[in-house]
């Protein structure tokens, strides 16, 4: 899973959290459950970290817990 900008679609679910608006697509959030984005700073690493409760594997960045660096 990836972090981009886009515009929701009627195929999304969308969320609000404080003033920042998150779509996702309908069937893979039904394929991922719950999901967490955190912001990690560790030096030259820092960055967006994406997990699920039913991590999918997509290539990238992604370890095989589930969590993608953005």
């Amino acid at each position: 899973m990836r972090l981009a900008l886009d515009e929701p679609k009627a195929t999304d679910d969308s969320f609000k959290q404080g003033d920042i608006s998150f779509i996702i697509d309908k069937e893979l959030s039904k394929k991922t459950g719950d999901i967490t984005i955190d912001f990690v700073d560790v030096g030259y690493q820092s960055g967006f970290t994406i997990s699920s409760t039913n991590p999918i594997g997509m290539g990238g960045g992604c370890s095989p817990g589930g969590s993608c660096s953005c």
